[in-house]
């Protein structure tokens, strides 16, 4: 055959092959033509989102802007006229608009009328300190909250749901010591109701004219609940003339007020109080749209021994989903967990629902807002934006606070400064402690609270007191033995309690110069937990390794975990191998039992403590 006709019959092939080729299954779909003509942007929308309302490809226009001479990335910022010539360049006419700050966590979504449904009202119970308040939501859930309180006063803020008739009602129950007014504030803001408890013998007090005026500034409905009605000296009508002074008047002197008479401790009233409630919330017509992203506020937020940082969230509006990507003030979270006010694990969380979410990334404030997104990744970019812009903003506001307290102390001469730094193992705690330390200033000496945060204390802690003469105040937390060592080099004095007003008074008495003597609690040593072993006739012990100071047997010791004190008491057993010991040093392997408790795990570090009398110089 000549090559000719080979060439002739290869070329036919290759037409048959590309003629079978054209079957319309083979052939790839055509490419979108872009159709749009017009388009809305923003200023600083990004090469992403512009190619986006473009139907192009990010690409396409860093091509695009390349050969304008201006070298960009898919994440950067166009400015309005690089977008208008853009658009020039595919003949689409645009139109610049102003839109929400993105990065505020503010409701910007107009809900449809047509997508409102009713949802429950939010309580908020007010009043002074040890007038029954927690006593009459405890009555209202038959449960006992009480009792996991300090002394019996609330000192973390309680969110929590209850039905009634068939009717769901949401729950806040704030602290009623003057040293919570902060939180009772931020219960006032997210409430549709306030509740003002006082009791029947005692009165109108300051923490109860607080809570009217958190009321009318919040201006939400207000009920009166007369509580202990069932003890002798209740007098209605003082309480009536009180509150008419206040500028309350009960609506048996004329006035719009309803006063309910209870007895949160036999439960008399509780029902009608309950019934109240419902008419009263009934006529405010409340409505949310479960069908969107949920957004709401933080009522209290801590670090979990266990769980890591956990946070009480109410849903304000839409519906909140377990595995949702939010920003909760500046800290990105992915739900992992997500419970109600009695424990029970939840899905989704509806308007006006209180729940406990676990899957934050640090502690975040109470009072806080919170968000949540359709994208995990513009969560992330929200709260890491978010988070910069606070950084920044502490940063000038320390700047701008130490110019004007040097400004100050020029001006006003010899004024002295007590810097406090707060941790506390609840926000709530912290913000409490702080407001209190701060009304004790005077015109002699100014109590400066430079930071009040939850979680352990650190080496961070320890530099900032360092930098600005600081003392540290711990509540219900306990510092490491490395922390403790850094602030005893830096010369930083730390003082550790459990109850709120005990560091108060100590503030107080340094203020007033009658710190002589004191008892003043010293460490001994500090052993990390290794092992575990179970013993029937003895419990648990804990093989451990002192890692600084000693051990005693017989003396006062605590349990603590992640920084939290689990248990305080006292070293029944020490035991080095198989023999009794007195004391174990640094550096050496111990066996420890403790008086009373055998929940000890590994990783837990057990603290030798005890007190000595000091006398002040």
């Amino acid at each position: 055959m000549s090559q000719k006709k080979k060439n002739k019959r290869v070329k036919g092939r290759g037409n048959q092959s590309r003629n079978k080729s054209k079957n319309p299954a083979s052939i790839a779909p055509k490419k979108k033509v872009p159709t749009v003509t017009e388009i809305e942007y923003f200023d600083g929308i990004t090469v992403t989102d512009l190619a986006e309302r473009l139907e192009r490809s990010p690409s396409e226009l860093i091509k695009l802007l390349f050969l304008m001479g201006t070298v960009v990335t898919i994440n950067s910022s166009l400015d309005s006229e690089t977008v208008e010539l853009i658009c020039m360049e595919y003949n689409v006419t645009a139109q610049k608009v102003e839109v929400i700050d993105e990065l505020a966590l503010d409701d910007d979504i107009q809900d449809d009328p047509k997508d409102l449904k009713p949802r429950p009202p939010i309580i908020t119970i007010m009043g002074h300190v040890d007038h029954g308040k927690t006593t009459l939501l405890d009555t209202i859930r038959k449960t006992n909250v009480v009792s996991d309180e300090f002394g019996g006063i609330t000192q973390h803020i309680g969110a929590y749901q209850i039905r009634h008739n068939n009717q769901l009602l949401t729950f806040l129950d704030t602290p009623g010591h003057q040293a919570f007014t902060a939180m009772r504030a931020r219960g006032a803001k997210v409430t549709d109701l306030v509740i003002i408890v006082v009791a029947a013998d005692d009165g109108m007090m300051p923490q109860t004219r607080e809570a009217i005026d958190h009321a009318k500034v919040a201006e939400v409905p207000m009920i009166v609940a007369i509580n202990k009605i069932d003890k002798p000296g209740a007098n209605f009508d003082r309480i009536y003339s009180e509150f008419a002074d206040a500028g309350i008047t009960p609506e048996e002197w004329g006035g719009d007020t309803v006063f309910a008479k209870i007895s949160a401790k036999t439960g008399e009233g509780i029902e009608d109080l309950l019934e109240t409630i419902l008419v009263a919330t009934e006529l405010e017509e409340l409505s949310a749209n479960p069908n969107r992203t949920a957004i709401g506020t933080v009522i209290e937020a801590k670090l979990d021994k266990g769980r890591g940082p956990v946070a009480t969230l109410l849903v304000q509006n839409g519906t909140l989903h377990v595995g949702d990507p939010l920003v909760v003030g500046s800290i990105f979270a992915r739900i992992r967990k997500m419970t109600d006010s009695n424990g029970r694990e939840l899905v989704e969380a509806l308007p006006s629902m209180p729940v406990e979410i676990i899957g934050l990334q640090d502690v975040p404030t109470a009072g806080d807002l919170f968000k949540s997104y359709d994208s995990e990744k513009r969560a992330r970019f929200v709260a890491e934006k978010r988070n910069i812009a606070k950084v920044e903003a502490d940063r000038s506001a320390s700047s701008a606070m130490s110019l004007d307290d040097l400004s100050r102390q020029i001006a006003e001469g010899a004024v002295q400064d007590i810097n406090i730094i707060l941790k506390a193992d609840v926000q709530g705690s912290a913000e409490a402690l702080k407001s209190s330390l701060e009304q004790l200033s005077s015109d002699e000496i100014r109590v400066n609270v430079i930071r009040a945060t939850a979680g352990t204390i650190t080496e961070n802690d320890i530099l900032l007191a360092t930098a600005s003469h600081a003392v540290i105040i711990g509540f219900n937390i306990r510092p490491t033995s490395a922390v403790r060592k850094v602030a005893e080099e830096q010369g930083v004095d730390i003082r550790l309690y459990n109850v709120i007003y005990q560091a108060i008074e100590a503030i107080e008495s340094a203020m007033k110069g009658m710190m002589a003597p004191v008892f003043e609690e010293v460490i001994y040593g500090q052993a990390e937990v290794r092992e575990i072993f179970k013993a029937s006739s003895i419990g648990t012990i804990a093989g451990s390794m002192v890692v600084d100071g000693k051990i005693f047997r017989d003396g006062k010791c605590r349990l603590i975990r992640d920084g939290v004190v689990i248990y305080d008491g006292k070293v029944l057993g020490l035991k080095r191998f198989k023999d009794d010991a007195k004391t174990v040093s640094q550096g050496y392997e111990c066996g420890i039992t403790i008086e009373n408790f055998n929940d000890i795990k590994v990783g837990d570090v057990i603290e030798a403590y005890g007190e000595e009398e000091i006398a002040q110089d």
